[in-house]
């Protein structure tokens, strides 16, 4: 089961973004490897995301990525970021998830969504008008699968879920598996939008959010503000364990390294913020991740998304940073680092930084998250 909580949490998030003429063999391989060093330096949470139509972002199924890992690890709590709901068909992520849960010992936090990738809507005829109302069907299937019993005979726009007469219990048959973890896994989902109507969606169900790792600082704090604000009105107490901030983390042992690191020619991060920015473009969305609402599009550039979402630095700097940041968007619980390409010089870089990260910086941020609660 999933261990006790420390003041600050640690992730990793891979959607990944590999550069599209790697081999998919190469990349797992790569994946694989950055998530057992995680491991071994202490890291709490991984996290994988799904998409099957980009060779950028390969991983169609993110829990037989994360159930390879589960033999591999002993720290890390493994996360979806996320399942497209509107991919599947409720029962089959009824049952894998449950069983994935199973096979992790309860170190399984569930993320969900309604999609984001347009190639992936095309190839599974989803209509983008309707997918919110597809999420919200099947994630309602999927919670009322796990809380009963068969028969099964749950109707909805989208599906059905149906097992009435093939019950044999004395053979098990007809039975839907449910989670380990009771009533069922935590419950989280992404959130990139300024709008913040996901957010108030997450906080008035009770799951926990992830603010996405090139929303501006901005829409990051207004994800607290509608979450906080829908968690009170649905009777409860937003908490800083349910909120978790993705940033892209560059820590080098001096400054100067580590702005190579940023915006230099072979960095990944470079290519990260690049290949976001036009994806965004291409799918009208780049209002998303303007660092002000007003800023003209040719003026969104890749520096610009670095220079608001990017914290670097040599482990001073990016304590500091960390420090600032929290003061300016809100207590969040979990820091994700965003996992990067290893091409060229890049693996050396990042194997670096994700030490000094967990060894330098953390102990440091946690000092001063727990000191800021005792105040």
């Amino acid at each position: 089961m999933p261990k006790d909580k420390p003041p600050m949490r640690l992730g990793m998030f891979m959607m990944p973004v590999h550069p599209p003429g790697r081999s998919m063999s190469e990349t797992l391989a790569e994946d694989t490897a950055k998530s057992v060093l995680a491991d071994k330096l202490g890291y709490d949470e991984l996290w994988m995301g799904e998409h099957f139509s980009a060779t950028t972002e390969p991983f169609p199924s993110p829990l037989m990525f994360l159930a390879g890992l589960v033999p591999q690890t002993r720290n890390l709590t493994f996360g979806t970021a996320v399942i497209n709901l509107p991919n599947h068909h409720p029962a089959i992520v009824a049952a894998e998830c449950a069983q994935f849960d199973h096979m992790s010992g309860g170190r399984f936090l569930m993320g969900v969504g309604s999609g984001g990738l347009a190639s992936d809507f095309e190839l599974f005829n989803i209509d983008p008008a309707a997918r919110q109302r597809q999420f919200m069907e099947s994630i309602d299937m999927i919670l009322r699968i796990w809380a009963q019993d068969p028969p099964y005979d749950i109707k909805g726009e989208f599906w059905n879920v149906q097992i009435q007469r093939a019950i044999m219990p004395e053979l098990g048959v007809g039975t839907m598996p449910k989670p380990l973890q009771k009533p069922h896994p935590p419950i989280h989902i992404s959130i990139s939008s300024p709008d913040s109507a996901s957010a108030k969606l997450a906080g008035s169900k009770g799951w926990g959010i992830i603010s996405g790792p090139v929303a501006p600082l901005y829409a990051v704090a207004n994800h607290w503000r509608a979450y906080s604000e829908a968690r009170r009105e649905a009777g409860s107490r937003a908490r800083s364990e349910d909120w978790r901030v993705s940033r892209l983390m560059i820590v080098a042992p001096t400054d100067a390294e580590a702005e190579e690191r940023v915006y230099g020619e072979r960095a990944s991060n470079h290519y990260y913020c690049s290949y976001m920015r036009k994806a965004l473009a291409a799918a009208k969305r780049l209002w998303m991740i303007k660092p002000q609402p007003e800023m003209p599009d040719e003026d969104c550039t890749p520096e610009a998304i670095m220079n608001e979402c990017v914290i670097y630095g040599s482990p001073r700097t990016v304590l500091d940073r960390l420090v600032a940041l929290r003061e300016r968007v809100g207590p969040f619980g979990t820091l994700l680092q965003i996992g990067l390409d290893w091409g060229g010089p890049n693996e050396a870089w990042e194997r670096e930084g994700m030490r000094l990260l967990a060894q330098d910086v953390m102990p440091r941020f946690r000092q001063h998250v727990t000191a800021q609660a005792a105040e």
